[in-house]
C-alpha cells in the first residue's frame, strides 16, 4: 500500500468517524473538543456539522487555515498536559465528543503522546460521550466502539464512555 492510499485512508475514516459521531452525540449537550488544530480542516468539518454545542480547539501556537480559524474565546493555547488538566477543573466531565488528531509520522512517538494523553483525556468524557482518535488510545474506562462501515480498520478509532 503506498502513502497516498494509507493517507486517502485515514481521511476518509476521520470524516466517517467524525460524521457518525457527531450523529451519535446529536442529542448530547456538552461542549466537543478538537485536539489539535493543525490547519484546521476537521474543525471547519466539523462547525459545519455540529450544532447547538460549543467547540473548543486546544492547540499549542494556532497556524490554521483563514477559514479553518476558531475565535479566540474558543481557543485555549498551550501544551495539553497542562491544558487538558485545567479543562478538567473548568468543564469537568462534560464533553459530549472529543476528536484528537495528535499524532505525526514517527508511530513510536505518536504511541508514547498516546499513553501520555489518554489520562488527561478520559475524565473530560461525559457519559455516552464519545471519543475519535486517529491513533490507538489507552484508556482504562473508555470502550472500543463500532467503526461505521464507511471507515478503514486501524486508520481511525472510536471510543465510548460507558452511561
Amino acid at each position: 500500500m503506498t502513502r497516498l492510499d494509507l493517507f486517502i485512508d485515514r481521511m476518509v475514516s476521520q470524516r466517517a468517524c467524525l460524521d457518525y459521531a457527531i450523529a451519535l452525540t446529536s442529542d448530547m449537550a456538552g461542549p466537543v473538543f478538537e485536539l489539535g488544530l493543525g490547519n484546521g480542516r476537521t474543525y471547519h468539518h466539523m462547525s459545519h456539522r455540529i450544532t447547538g454545542r460549543d467547540i473548543y480547539v486546544f492547540e499549542r501556537a494556532v497556524a490554521s487555515h483563514p477559514d479553518s480559524t476558531p475565535p479566540k474565546d474558543m481557543t485555549i493555547l498551550g501544551d495539553v498536559r497542562n491544558t487538558l488538566p485545567a479543562a478538567l477543573a473548568r468543564f469537568g466531565a462534560s464533553a459530549s465528543l472529543i476528536h484528537a488528531d495528535l499524532g505525526g509520522h514517527n508511530a513510536e512517538k505518536n504511541v508514547a503522546f498516546a499513553r501520555l494523553a489518554s489520562p488527561l483525556i478520559e475524565p473530560l468524557l461525559a457519559p455516552g460521550g464519545l471519543m475519535v482518535s486517529s491513533d490507538r488510545m489507552f484508556f482504562d474506562r473508555l470502550e472500543n466502539h463500532p467503526l461505521p462501515d464507511t471507515a478503514v480498520e486501524g486508520r481511525c478509532f472510536i471510543y465510548k464512555r460507558p452511561s
